[in-house]
């Protein structure tokens, strides 16, 4: 009952801020969170050998992937983890672009390099697949000191080939406090002209979400906070009012509000995207906050 009050109601005695979704417009899938690296900073709290949440197969997506396809996604969207440490992950993103277009979140080091022959069998698929690289501060020794030694120039040559091979790829970056985002995102687009990766390819920042079970002390959202502060077409842009995400865990597929709240089971919504799309999202996450004011957001529609 305690619980259930915190997630209804402010620490001011509020009625807390929520989202109504309003369509599943786009769908995640959580590969796992093992990784070839190990990041303090990680928000999945990912590592070698790591099982918070399960790797997937292909026959556990399948009825998950063929269902959105009947809601009307428009979308795929695969991270970790690191998705191509699962095996069966080309055989997934095959499946998958067979019937939507894809965007894969991959840190683009060692397991992209050394299956770079096995993804050369995803080109000319019949929906366009995205890769948005991880690189995290226009720094080597800065990224490198985080992420281990040459996983920089790994990252960089990891989305020079996949651009080569003719698939479209993005940029994630971290977001610093105060920083200047011009002035840091123009370094990156220098540092991928120079390794010939086109100027303009989208550059996606995102500030720190802390790690998975993190307690981070941040302002309630309250009701009237969503309606001042936001409007209908603002509220639509929070991905929990048009995406899920679908998770492993303990050998159980999930389906979660979003990608960014799989560490709290308040939003596990069940094991059907159908039912989960009625669902009131409660905006009692510490990572919310980030959305209300930063406008934070794991897509690129």
């Amino acid at each position: 009952m305690k619980d259930n009050h915190r997630r209804l109601i402010t620490a001011n005695g509020l009625p807390r801020g929520y989202i109504q979704p309003y369509a599943l417009e786009e769908l995640s899938f959580h590969t796992g969170t093992a990784c070839n690296l190990s990041c303090p900073f990680c928000l999945e709290g990912s590592r070698p050998g790591d099982d918070r949440l399960d790797r997937v197969k292909l026959d556990d997506l399948r009825p998950f992937l063929d269902e959105a396809v009947e809601l009307g996604v428009k979308q795929f969207s695969f991270t970790g983890g690191e998705p191509f440490i699962v095996r069966d992950f080309v055989n997934i993103l095959k499946y998958a672009s067979n019937r939507l277009p894809c965007l894969v979140l991959t840190n683009g080091t060692d397991v992209v390099l050394k299956r770079l022959h096995h993804i050369a069998r995803l080109k000319n698929p019949r929906n366009p697949i995205s890769f948005r690289i991880s690189i995290d501060f226009p720094d080597q020794k800065k990224h490198d000191a985080g992420r281990g030694k040459g996983n920089y120039q790994k990252a960089l040559l990891g989305m020079k080939s996949l651009h080569d091979m003719g698939f479209h790829v993005s940029l994630a970056r971290q977001m610093e406090p105060d920083e200047d985002s011009n002035a840091t995102d123009n370094s990156f687009r220098e540092i991928m002209v120079a390794a010939g990766i086109p100027r303009d390819t989208r550059i996606v920042a995102f500030p720190d979400f802390g790690t998975p079970g993190t307690n981070t002390k941040v302002p309630d959202i309250s009701e009237d906070c969503m309606t001042r502060y936001h409007d209908n077409a603002s509220r639509q842009q929070f991905m929990c009012a048009f995406s899920k995400m679908v998770i492993k865990q303990n050998g159980q597929m999930r389906v979660y509000a979003c990608t960014l709240v799989d560490d709290n089971p308040d939003y596990d919504l069940g094991n059907s995207l159908t039912a989960a799309l009625s669902s009131r999202i409660m905006l009692h996450h510490h990572r919310c906050y980030s959305c209300f004011s930063l406008g934070s957001s794991c897509s690129e529609r």
